[in-house]
C-alpha cells in the first residue's frame, strides 16, 4: 500500500520557482562546453570530477566549492575541475542517510520537495561563489529534470548502469552522462549501456511517450568491481583500459572516453589509496599513447576534512563514504596537472 504524504510540483514548476539567473546561464553553458571537449577530444585537458561522497550540509558544500574555483583558476590550462555536488546516495541495502534530495536535513525525515528547493539553491549559489557548475549522479531517472539546467556532468551508478531507464534517459540529456561499470566488473554490460545512451529512443516517461536522439558524450567510467564474496577488484590497470578501448573500437562508438574513478572498488574505499591511483594512471598515459587518448580524467572523493564520521558532527566531514582532505587534494590536482 502507498500512503499519498506531499504532492510534489513537475519539474517545470519548480524550476521556474527557482530559476537559474539569467547571468549564470552563459557560466553554466561555457562549461558545459568546456567538460564535454574533453569527452569529446576536441580538447586535451583532463576532466577532474571532484568533491564529497555526498553533499549533506550546504555552508561546507559551499566552501569547498569556492575553494575549487579558485584552484581552477591555477590549473585551467590543464585541467577542467567539476565540484561533485552529490544530493542522492544510494544504499546498498536500501535504508540510512539517502542524500539532500531525499532529506535536506540528515537528522530528520524524508521531505523531498524541500529536499529539491535546497539542492537547487545549493547549484545555483555554488555557480555563483565559484564559476563552476557542478556533477550529480542520475539515482532516479524521473527526478533529473528538476536539476538538469543546473548540471554539466550526471553521472550513473553502478547499481543502475543496467536499468533500461537509466539508459534511455541518459539518451536525452543535453550534457556529459558518465556510466559506471556495473558491479560485476563486466566491460560487455559497460559498453552496451554506453551504446544504448548514444542511440535514439523512444519510450514513456513522467506520463509521456518521448523521443530522444541519443546523447554522444555518454561515456564509461571505471570503479572496480566486488566479486561474489564481496571482495574488490580494481579496474583501472592498464590492462582493463585498454581492453575497454578495444571494446569501444569495435562497437564503433562515438567520443572513446573513459573515466576513472579513483575510489569506491578501486581503492577499497581506503580514500588515501586515490592518490596512488591517480599517479599510476598519470604515469600510463605517460607511457602509452593510445591509453592517454581514451582515459579523460578522474572522479575523486575529497571534502574539506578528511576520512568521514556517523553523525554530522566536525565541519566539512564526510557523514558517507570517507574522502580525501583539501590539502591532499590540492596536492595531488597539482600534482595531476603537471603531468598532463
Amino acid at each position: 500500500m502507498f500512503e499519498k504524504q506531499i504532492k510534489i510540483p513537475e519539474p517545470e514548476e519548480l524550476v521556474a520557482q527557482i530559476p537559474l539567473p539569467d547571468s549564470l546561464k552563459s557560466v553554466k553553458k561555457e562549461r558545459d562546453k568546456l567538460v564535454a571537449d574533453v569527452i569529446s577530444g576536441k580538447s586535451d585537458k583532463l576532466l577532474i570530477l571532484v568533491g564529497p561522497c555526498s553533499a549533506h550540509e550546504q555552508k561546507p558544500v559551499l566552501d569547498y566549492v569556492e575553494r575549487l574555483g579558485k584552484l581552477n583558476e591555477k590549473v585551467k590550462d590543464r585541467l577542467v575541475l567539476v565540484p561533485r555536488i552529490y544530493t542522492n546516495k544510494p544504499r546498498t541495502k536500501g535504508v540510512g542517510y539517502k542524500g539532500m534530495f531525499s532529506q535536506p536535513d540528515p537528522s530528520k525525515s524524508e521531505d523531498i520537495l524541500k529536499g529539491i528547493h535546497a539542492i537547487r539553491e545549493l547549484n545555483i549559489k555554488a555557480i555563483e561563489v565559484s564559476g563552476l557548475s557542478a556533477a550529480d549522479e542520475m539515482l532516479y531517472p524521473a527526478n533529473i529534470h528538476y536539476v538538469e539546467d543546473l548540471l554539466s556532468y550526471i553521472a550513473v551508478g553502478a547499481r543502475s548502469c543496467e536499468n533500461q531507464l537509466h539508459r534511455l534517459v541518459s539518451s536525452g540529456i543535453d550534457v556529459s552522462v558518465g556510466i559506471k561499470n556495473p558491479m560485476s566488473g563486466s566491460t560487455l554490460v559497460l559498453l552496451n549501456s554506453v551504446y544504448a545512451a548514444q542511440s535514439g529512443q523512444v519510450f514513456k516517461l513522467n506520463g509521456w511517450q518521448v523521443k530522444t536522439d541519443g546523447n554522444p558524450l555518454a561515456h564509461a567510467i571505471l570503479r572496480g568491481a566486488v566479486d561474489s564474496y564481496g571482495r574488490d577488484i580494481p579496474n583501472f590497470h592498464y590492462e582493463t583500459v585498454m581492453q575497454v578501448a578495444e571494446g569501444y573500437a569495435k562497437s564503433d562508438l562515438a567520443n572513446p572516453a573513459i573515466i576513472i574513478d579513483a575510489n569506491h572498488s578501486n581503492s577499497g574505499k581506503k580514500f588515501k589509496q586515490q592518490i596512488r591511483i591517480c599517479e599510476e594512471v598519470m604515469q600510463n598515459r605517460i607511457y602509452d599513447k593510445d591509453f592517454k587518448n581514451i582515459v579523460k580524467g578522474f572522479m575523486i572523493e575529497s571534502f574539506i576534512a578528511e576520512g568521514n564520521q556517523p553523525e554530522d558532527k566536525v565541519y566539512g566531514k564526510s557523514i558517507t563514504d570517507p574522502c580525501l582532505g583539501w590539502e591532499d587534494t590540492e596536492k595531488l590536482i597539482y600534482d595531476i596537472a603537471e603531468k598532463v
